[in-house]
């Protein structure tokens, strides 16, 4: 069986989620959307999902947190953080300055990470979840320096990079009964007993 790495930018897969307004599924089952994605002659053996703490408002933390609690329950995957830098916008009419948050180091932690994987052997075939063109140059090099590994790039809803299409072995978009098929249920049971539930706005 051709081993498969999943590797999931939390962000560019939430966003486009959102352009679609598929709130409904929010509440993802992300290594189960991974198995949905691979061909009867692969098997997945480690899912990786890059995301960042956000800060505010309140009520999208607790939304967050309880996303993160769930697939914090489900084997063989980690989490990698990277973390929010806030920018500033000024008004050129009446000089106003707010803060604008931006997510910074998921690409840096993907690159690592494939790249890591490659040189371990630990991956036949890199499945990447993310529409973001700054991965183009570490799964270049990766197709340089081991020309037999594959990677293949799914796309997230209203999401498209010319530039990773170019680079990558296969792509293909995710479309909507995939997501369908790989929601949690709408309770789950943490290991400690506290039950999880899904988001009233997520359904």
């Amino acid at each position: 069986m051709e081993r498969v790495i999943t590797y999931i930018d939390g962000f560019n897969l939430y966003f486009g989620l959102k352009r679609k307004n598929w709130k409904r599924y929010y509440w993802l089952n992300i290594k189960k959307l991974a198995s949905n994605l691979i061909t009867p002659d692969q098997k997945l053996i480690y899912t990786k999902y890059f995301t960042a703490r956000i800060s505010f408002p309140p009520e999208k933390v607790k939304r967050q947190s309880t996303f993160i609690e769930a697939i914090e329950t489900l084997n063989d995957l980690s989490i990698y953080y990277g973390k929010y830098q806030m920018n500033t916008q000024e008004c050129r009419r009446c000089g106003n300055i707010w803060p604008i948050p931006n997510e910074k180091m998921t690409d840096v932690n993907i690159s690592v990470e494939l790249l890591a994987d490659a040189f371990q052997n630990s991956f036949d075939t890199a499945l990447l979840i993310s529409g973001d063109s700054d991965l183009t140059g570490p799964i270049k090099k990766i197709k340089e320096l081991f020309p037999t590994k594959r990677i293949v790039i799914a796309f997230p809803p209203e999401t498209f990079s010319f530039e990773l299409s170019k680079v990558c072995d296969a792509h293909f978009p995710i479309g909507r009964k995939k997501f369908a098929a790989s929601i949690f249920e709408d309770e789950i049971k943490k290991k400690d007993g506290f039950i999880l539930r899904k988001p009233e706005r997520w359904r």
